[in-house]
């Protein structure tokens, strides 16, 4: 019988449970098992075995050879789900029932009806819920984001922001199987669309194309997004080249560029009319580029403040960059298993 019982305590640690084995669950649990106030206390799989090495590498108490298992783990306050994206709805939604907190990676679900209902789970229970945008916990990001909100280029005229990789994927691989929400754009994609709607919030238009895999997954995506109030964002994720992943927000008085890596930025540049470039560098007390400590701690601080959901990651903003994501794959003939229909009615 699943236990709903409430798992939040009253120390300042937080107990996470970790859902899957894979390697961006270890990338997290390495960083998470280095937060001071943070305590990885069960580990879940469908595989037992797999539990049971994973909480061997990291040193954690309990493995747990089901879903369902971690989700009745009572000791958990919250669990980040970490499976490919075609499962989120299903192990995000246990997690959810059993009371249990939730830090969900991204895409945060195959399609927007599964992130209405996960959220409306969420809220339904009272429970913490969060997509694992560390894009923008990212203090570095959220910087850039600071000066452009303060006018910094004047208006935002423009966003242009690029993810892809050389590949190539075999067709079994699950960026090439629908069965796993493969493609380019879920994948990838979700970056430079969370990117220009972390400036400019919900496009009101969309207008895309791209290149299908026998398969049916797409292997490169191009959108141009349209805003009101006349800025326009161009992006563009692929799996069968390499892109610079660099990113470019343009306004009325100057310019922000990403050179590299936009999405875990190190450095951006400031070009302003009649002024010198202003590099403007991380922190190096921040940590490495790749570090997810700022997502965590996001969460922990929600926690403990007794939020349900996260100020930097909203589930209002999530939801928008889901229906952004499905209007693209509507023009593009995307669809995944069970989906019969357009995923959305957006024109």
């Amino acid at each position: 019988m699943t236990d709903t019982t409430d798992s939040t305590h009253s120390t300042d640690t937080v107990r996470w449970g970790v859902l899957a084995t894979g390697g961006i669950a270890a990338a997290f649990t390495a960083d998470l098992v280095d937060l001071p106030d943070a305590e990885v206390v069960a580990v879940g799989s469908r595989s037992l075995a797999s539990a049971e090495a994973f909480a061997e590498r990291f040193g954690i108490d309990r493995a747990h050879g089901s879903w369902a298992e971690l989700a009745a783990d009572a000791e958990v306050d919250v669990v980040y789900v970490a499976t490919p994206h075609a499962a989120h709805r299903a192990a995000a939604g246990m997690c959810l029932e059993a009371g249990r907190g939730v830090l969900c990676e991204k895409p945060f679900t195959l399609n927007v009806r599964e992130t209405e209902e996960l959220v409306a789970l969420a809220r339904r229970h009272g429970v913490f819920l969060m997509e694992a945008m560390w894009m923008y916990c990212n203090p570095h990001m959220r910087r850039l984001k600071a000066l452009v909100d303060d006018g910094a280029i004047g208006e935002v005229r423009t966003v242009q922001a690029d993810f892809g990789l050389a590949g190539p994927f075999p067709p079994a691989h699950r960026l090439r199987d629908p069965a796993q929400g493969g493609g380019a754009l879920l994948d990838l994609g979700v970056y430079p669309v969370s990117f220009a709607q972390l400036l400019l919030g919900e496009p009101s238009g969309v207008t895309a194309r791209a290149v299908l895999s026998e398969e049916g997954v797409d292997l490169q995506t191009g959108a141009l997004l349209s805003w009101d109030g006349g800025a326009l964002a161009s992006v563009h994720c692929s799996i069968v080249g390499g892109t610079a992943g660099t990113a470019s927000v343009t306004g009325s008085l100057g310019r922000v560029d990403i050179p590299d890596g936009f999405f875990h930025p190190e450095t951006f540049v400031l070009h302003r009319d009649g002024r010198d470039p202003e590099v403007f560098t991380a922190d190096p007390a921040d940590g490495p580029r790749s570090t997810y400590k700022h997502q965590a701690r996001e969460v922990m601080g929600a926690l403990r403040a007794g939020r349900t959901e996260s100020e930097l990651v909203p589930l209002d903003g999530t939801l928008a960059v889901m229906r952004t994501l499905d209007a693209i794959r509507d023009q593009v003939g995307v669809r995944y298993p069970g989906e019969l229909e357009p995923v959305t009615t957006r024109a």
